[in-house]
């Protein structure tokens, strides 16, 4: 029983650790720019979009060019909110070994 003991003792320090790193991916504000730094988008690490700002002179090209520009910035800025949570999040978690486990 010893090792449940040691396991419980390890699952919680864990949690605490996985609590931490979330308030920090929360927190975490990226600065996400596209098509030449025509749009920008502000999120945060948990993929919260904070703001969006589009260049005047973005909205006098082709509705398409500045469909295909907004839409771009918005999956690279998701993308790279999901790296930087997943980065965080797999710190968090390693060296945590299931009994058993390998």
């Amino acid at each position: 029983m010893a090792g449940l003991g040691k396991f419980l003792k390890q699952a919680q320090k864990m949690q605490q650790k996985v609590e931490a790193t979330q308030a920090e991916i929360e927190a975490k504000e990226l600065d996400i720019s596209s098509g030449g730094g025509a749009v920008s988008i502000k999120i945060n690490g948990a993929g919260k979009f904070l703001s969006l700002e589009i260049a005047p002179e973005l909205l006098q090209e082709d509705s398409s060019l500045v469909n295909e520009t907004i839409l771009a910035a918005v999956q690279d800025a998701a993308d790279q909110a999901k790296a930087y949570s997943d980065e965080k999040m797999k710190s968090a978690t390693a060296g945590f070994q299931m009994p058993g486990m390998m």
